[in-house]
């Protein structure tokens, strides 16, 4: 007896050592405890299963595993504030050449066919014209643009004067020669522009210049608000037509732009005063 327990002991056999080691234990008992014993020192001993993405283990399949996840790709975005933009643009354009004349009511659908667009970008540019004064909403018809007098129109050139010659003549004092030289293609670009004989071609170059002046200052401010007044200042008067102001009157009031920066240039103040003041009071006189 001794040397088959022995024997047993000796083969490594885990159920013979746990049977040697339980002695006075009912033998189906003594088993039963060496089995359970065996299987948590197997499972003590064996590596950890690693999760993988998704609770799938390593080395595991499963068919109820989500799918990874996919990136949508990128859809292009309409810009639909740069269509009401252009369209803005389009109507200024046209306020200012007399094809939307004073007094007239326009319907965003019919003004949607000539642009070619939906009724809305345009009834949206219409509403910011009307925040500007430009236009009157017509309820149930549309958009009336707004009869102007010359006594508005002398006014804003007023307001206008009394903004930009205090700052022109600031800038005439303190803004170096070769600053100015770099206006130089805007001025002679308004000629050009004049001697086309459009109106709405003139007044966006006209523009430009006087915010290219006007921005030396380095008050965004005064810029925005004194490009509103010009804006205000180029609408037709009523009973205005595109020829009122014609070519010649365009291209005198562009060359106003260049002897303008020749008296800049030579810090010229009283030259500078009597010419803005004329700017201004010439074009309240012919618009």
């Amino acid at each position: 007896m001794r040397q088959g327990a022995q024997g047993s002991a000796d083969t490594g056999d885990p159920w013979a050592a746990v049977g040697a080691a339980g002695a006075g234990v009912p033998s189906g008992q003594a088993q039963a405890q060496a089995r359970a014993q065996a299987r948590t020192r197997t499972k003590a001993q064996a590596p950890a299963r690693v999760p993988q993405q998704g609770g799938a283990v390593r080395g595991e399949h499963t068919h109820s595993e989500p799918p990874l996840p996919v990136v949508p790709r990128a859809r292009p975005v309409v810009q639909r504030a740069s269509v009401r933009g252009q369209i803005l643009a389009a109507l200024r354009a046209a306020l200012v050449a007399g094809d939307l004349r004073p007094g007239e009511v326009y319907s965003a659908p019919v003004l949607g066919e000539r642009f070619g667009v939906s009724a809305t970008p345009v009834r949206e540019a219409m509403q910011q014209l009307a925040l500007e004064g430009a236009v009157e909403v017509v309820p149930n018809r549309g958009f009336r643009v707004v009869e102007r007098g010359v006594r508005e129109l002398a006014e804003l050139a007023e307001v206008r004067a009394l903004i930009e010659v205090p700052v022109m003549l600031r800038l005439a004092r303190t803004v170096p020669a070769e600053r100015w030289a770099e206006l130089r293609p805007l001025a002679e670009a308004t000629v050009r522009a004049a001697s086309s004989g459009c109106r709405a071609t003139y007044a966006e170059s006209d523009r430009g210049f006087h915010r290219a002046v006007l921005s030396l200052s380095g008050n965004e401010q005064l810029v925005q608000i004194a490009e509103d007044l010009h804006r205000r200042a180029q609408w037709p008067l009523v009973g205005g037509g595109p020829g009122v102001r014609g070519r010649a009157d365009l291209v005198a009031d562009a060359h106003e732009h260049t002897a303008l920066l020749d008296a800049l240039v030579a810090r010229d103040l009283d030259v500078v005063r009597a010419l803005v003041g004329e700017h201004f009071a010439g074009a309240a006189a012919a618009g």
